[in-house]
């Protein structure tokens, strides 16, 4: 089971049992992740420019993210660039390794496997006392998987209720007085993760990670799993909707609006009602076990 190369047995069980909503540290120890993915491994991939640019982020708090063209010669990934960068303290992601690095590929496409979540592999590489991303939330558990030194997490208790999706996104729900409050309140969880520790962390929880040691150089991996939903399987319900002609049928644009409007809605709502009454939830199944371990959506 690829999760227990990411948790020792204890933190698997209680994953995938209960699917906690407080985070967890877990010692890790050593599995054949780490023999497969090593510091040095991960390094190389920054010194060499072999991750495209387009999944890369150079990040050096409080400013955003740079422009690719900061790491880019001719449309391409420039390691000179990229390194540059982070000699001078911004933190490099490289994004979506499950794309680029074959052992990566297997324990991804494991965990869909195990789970029926998709997810996604990013590498974080921060260089001693600096900080990429400050305060955000997330739309889906993270396990992140300290590979090198050491990285301090203050974790706050989610400000907003289950996001997913666009809704409830850090950036379009933020308030300016966000920060100073945490700040000024301070954490409500604060882990120092050393190699070797793994973080549960899940979705909502607002976490600003940063390296304080002033020589450590640090190295994570953080594997996102994107939980299915009930509006993911009511969108299963309905994807054979369209099979049915009335539901293919045109709209006017008169139709859309006014009196008009309200009635093609009326409509609507109760061929909805009547198809998904009318289904054989047994002959849906297996669509849905067959797109939980095949769809790679960002978000789910």
């Amino acid at each position: 089971m690829s999760l227990r190369l990411l948790l020792p047995e204890e933190g698997v069980t209680g994953l995938l049992a209960t699917w906690p909503d407080e985070p967890r540290v877990y010692e890790r120890g050593t599995s054949a992740l780490d023999e497969t993915v090593t510091a040095e491994s991960i390094r190389g991939y920054l010194y060499t420019g072999c991750v495209p640019a387009n999944e890369i982020a150079a990040i050096k708090a409080p400013n955003p993210s740079l422009s690719q063209n900061a790491y880019m010669t001719n449309g391409r990934t420039d390691r000179a660039k990229l390194v540059r960068l982070y000699e001078r303290g911004y933190t490099i992601r490289l994004g979506n390794l499950q794309r680029a690095v074959p052992a990566l590929s297997q324990i991804s496409e494991a965990i869909q496997t195990e789970t029926g979540y998709s997810n996604y592999i990013h590498a974080f590489l921060t260089p001693p006392n600096n900080q990429g991303l400050r305060h955000h939330w997330d739309q889906q558990m993270a396990v992140i998987v300290q590979i090198a030194g050491t990285k301090r997490w203050q974790l706050w208790r989610p400000p907003v209720e289950a996001p997913m999706r666009e809704y409830n996104e850090s950036f379009r729900v933020w308030q300016d007085h966000f920060i100073p409050t945490w700040e000024a309140t301070g954490p409500d969880v604060e882990v120092d993760l050393k190699t070797g520790q793994s973080l549960l962390l899940p979705r909502g929880w607002v976490h600003n990670p940063h390296v304080v040691d002033s020589a450590e150089h640090s190295i994570h991996l953080t594997f996102a799993i994107r939980e299915r939903t009930q509006l993911w399987l009511a969108e299963k319900l309905l994807a054979g909707a369209i099979g049915q002609e009335e539901f293919r049928r045109i709209v006017l644009p008169r139709q859309l609006g006014g009196e008009g409007l309200m009635e093609q809605l009326s409509e609507a709502r109760d061929a909805l009602v009547k198809y998904v009454e009318g289904l054989d939830l047994a002959e849906v199944a297996p669509a849905v076990i067959k797109d939980a371990l095949t769809e790679l959506e960002y978000m789910t």
